[in-house]
């Protein structure tokens, strides 16, 4: 099992945090103030999460939300822009820019997690990690569901259960808003471990 696993975020799966001070709009630090309000409570990854989402379903798709620079993309993967990072280390919050096409690998995470998205709509295609069925057999992925999660629409999750790949497939720019109960200004990515197994693509 170990040698079909990385323990380490693949190049492709979720590009390095930019980590320089980003500019905060007055609608991103209401926002921060009540993901902290929330974190604060000290609740367990799941019921945490849901309160998370919460609190970011009404900022997206707000034009005051970004910045221009917080919007831009990247020709050659999807760019990941580090919003904020709690000082604490108690989470993070990320814009991921998608342009047509780009995708990450079949990952999961570091932590829980809640996902809305900002503009566009992104693809999203969830496992199940299948354990070998025989000595020296390999694990193997199995699709469970295939999302396609339009603007607005948030979604959360924590581990274990959080395997999954996402990708743009539609004909312009999506953007996402990611926060993460880790601090990703220090770990430069949310990805646990790339799966390299057999899946359903």
């Amino acid at each position: 099992m170990a040698a079909s696993l990385s323990s380490t975020a693949h190049p492709a799966a979720l590009p390095a945090a930019r980590t320089a001070g980003p500019r905060t709009t007055g609608r991103l630090a209401a926002l921060v103030a009540d993901i902290r309000e929330a974190v604060g409570r000290g609740l367990p990854p799941d019921p945490t999460a849901h309160l998370v989402g919460e609190k970011l379903a009404p900022h997206l798709g707000a034009a005051d939300l970004l910045t221009p620079e917080q919007r831009e993309g990247d020709p050659e993967r999807y760019r990941q822009h580090l919003l904020h990072a709690e000082a604490d280390g108690g989470f993070s919050v990320v814009a991921l820019v998608w342009l047509p096409g780009q995708r990450t690998s079949v990952h999961d995470h570091v932590s829980w997690c809640v996902t809305g998205v900002h503009e566009g709509e992104e693809h999203e295609r969830r496992y199940r990690l299948l354990p070998a069925d025989s000595p020296g057999g390999r694990a193997r992925l199995v699709a469970t569901e295939d999302v396609v999660n339009p603007q607005g629409s948030v979604c959360g999750f924590a581990p274990p259960g959080d395997i999954h790949r996402v990708w743009n497939g539609g004909p312009g720019k999506a953007v996402s808003i990611h926060v993460y109960g880790a601090d990703i200004s220090r770990l430069g990515s949310s990805v646990r471990r790339v799966y390299d197994l057999p899946s359903d693509r």
